[in-house]
């Protein structure tokens, strides 16, 4: 499995926890690409990831995808719509193979009423959500899309980032990280709520400046101080 997430739900679990969760759901893979979760359907099951990353988006009116969220392995998925008996606000689709435990809304109701530490885990973890998405709502109104690519820019640094070696030539401050996520420009797009034009603009200033390498399915930061101080 891969390394849990900093903070992620099945990080929150102890081991009797885990073990009990896991007793009542099974296991399902999902190739990249493939679907877990449809917008607009009754919820009929909750999913924590094991391995690989996921996005959950929204169809917009006017066409195209707005992506609400990348989650990686340790991430709940689903328990909104299972506790409010609603249909799913958003479709979450594998950015790659994916692994998940596949619990029916049933029975993760069931292990909620049994452990109320649990349910707290959830609270928390939803205020965080609620408050990414206030600060994300802000964005709109402070930021161009430069600056909100730049800001996810970061954010996937942060979370998705492995040290990469730079190539010899100018000096760099700080250390080169690459981005392991791969994202299309229409996908980031949706994310920061700008055209893909607007993005492959953003793109080409942060790579101007030289705080950023693109290529062909690859991403490389090699100044995220310079891209927090654009994003602040």
């Amino acid at each position: 499995m891969n390394a849990l997430e900093t903070g992620s739900f099945l990080a929150e679990l102890t081991p009797l926890e885990r073990a009990e969760l896991e007793a009542r759901g099974r296991v399902r893979d999902f190739e990249r690409g493939e679907t877990l979760f449809v917008e607009g359907e009754r919820p009929g099951w909750v999913a924590v990831l094991l391995k690989g990353r996921v996005k959950a988006f929204s169809y917009r009116e006017q066409g195209g995808e707005a992506l609400l969220a990348v989650r990686g392995p340790g991430a709940l998925l689903g328990e909104v719509a299972a506790i409010d008996g609603l249909p799913r606000s958003a479709s979450v689709e594998a950015l790659e193979p994916v692994r998940a435990l596949a619990v029916t809304a049933e029975e993760f109701m069931a292990f909620l009423q049994l452990h109320g530490r649990v349910s707290v885990i959830i609270m928390r973890m939803l205020c965080q959500r609620w408050r990414d998405a206030d600060l994300k709502r802000a964005e709109f109104g402070m930021f161009d899309a430069t600056g909100r690519v730049a800001q996810r820019l970061v954010e996937l640094a942060e979370r998705f980032g492995v040290p990469y070696e730079r190539r010899p030539g100018p000096a760099a401050p700080g250390e080169s990280v690459r981005i392991t996520l791969n994202l299309s420009q229409e996908e980031l797009a949706g994310w920061v709520g700008a055209s893909r034009e607007a993005v492959s603009k953003a793109l080409r200033t942060l790579r101007a400046h030289g705080w950023i390498e693109t290529g062909r399915r690859r991403l490389i930061v090699h100044d995220l101080q310079a891209l927090r101080r654009h994003a602040r």
